[in-house]
């Protein structure tokens, strides 16, 4: 199946990506599931955390778009979830910063009065050949961004959070297959898994609900901003199923896991990785 080769920059742009991944745009129909309700949604300007947030408006949900910079992006997102007829905040920066991350969750409860969705979607990645190739630095903000701002975000929205509420973080294949190439990532990958199933223990007396999703590889705009072309071009095609997933894949199961349907959903790690195992 594969791609073109092509790459961009960190921490690219889903507009400028060929072929546009598949978000839902025209595919999603809501029945309600998630009326009524608010969700946080971490980088919703692109791929999976775009698709959750065009599914979870059109759902019912009110949806704050965190994002880092990539404006255009975000401003269709939040398009999308107006024309659902559903309410959009934008809000732009980067949560490997612990005091951004509590902005977020401010904004949301200062717009939305509670939270009742948390899903921490946002990471960083990049391929290296050789452990030589990692700096310091990059490891480091890897755990910030992808582990240490989960935590941020959950430990300031879990006072705005009743009873049904939900949090989800997106975990990976990479979880317990790490690639070698993703070290840092893969690392990181496990740790949310581990702490999300950590949390779900925590929270559960609070009635809320803690889950994971295990995505294999998606083509969103992670993959040609962070692999060289020749990877780009095969991405995916070593799956069981043939191919890389479509973003608007991965929609149902958020829904699945914020909503009523999940209400006994809790401390899993659900894998959507087109036939590639999870243990």
């Amino acid at each position: 199946m594969g791609f073109p080769e092509q790459q961009q920059g960190v921490p690219g742009v889903q507009s400028q990506m060929d072929p546009i991944p598949d978000c839902g745009e025209k595919s999603y129909r809501g029945t309600g599931k998630l009326t009524g309700r608010t969700a946080v949604i971490t980088g919703a300007d692109s791929g999976i955390g775009r698709a959750v947030a065009i599914a979870f408006a059109r759902e019912g949900a009110d949806v704050l778009i965190s994002y880092l910079d990539e404006h255009d992006d975000a401003r269709e997102v939040a398009e999308l979830v107006r024309d659902a007829g559903r309410r959009a905040v934008t809000v732009a920066g980067d949560l490997s910063d612990p005091r951004h991350c509590r902005t977020v969750i401010d904004t949301a409860v200062r717009e939305f009065g509670r939270i009742d969705v948390l899903v921490s979607n946002a990471a960083y990645q990049m391929t290296h050949e050789t452990l030589e190739e990692i700096s310091d630095e990059e490891f480091d903000y890897t755990f910030r961004a992808n582990v240490s701002a989960y935590f941020a975000l959950v430990k300031a929205a879990v006072p705005h959070m009743a009873p049904g509420s939900s949090i989800i973080g997106s975990s990976s294949v990479n979880s317990d297959m790490p690639s070698p190439t993703l070290a840092p990532y893969a690392a990181t990958k496990a740790a949310i898994a581990n702490f999300s199933a950590s949390l779900a223990q925590l929270l559960g007396p609070k009635g809320i609900r803690v889950n994971s999703v295990a995505p294999g590889p998606i083509w969103t705009p992670l993959i040609p901003s962070t692999m060289p072309p020749e990877k780009v071009a095969q991405f995916g095609d070593d799956t069981p199923l043939g191919r890389a997933g479509q973003p608007a894949e991965l929609a149902p199961t958020y829904v699945l896991l914020a909503g009523d349907d999940g209400s006994y959903i809790s401390g899993a790690r659900v894998a959507v990785t087109g036939g590639r195992p999870i243990l």
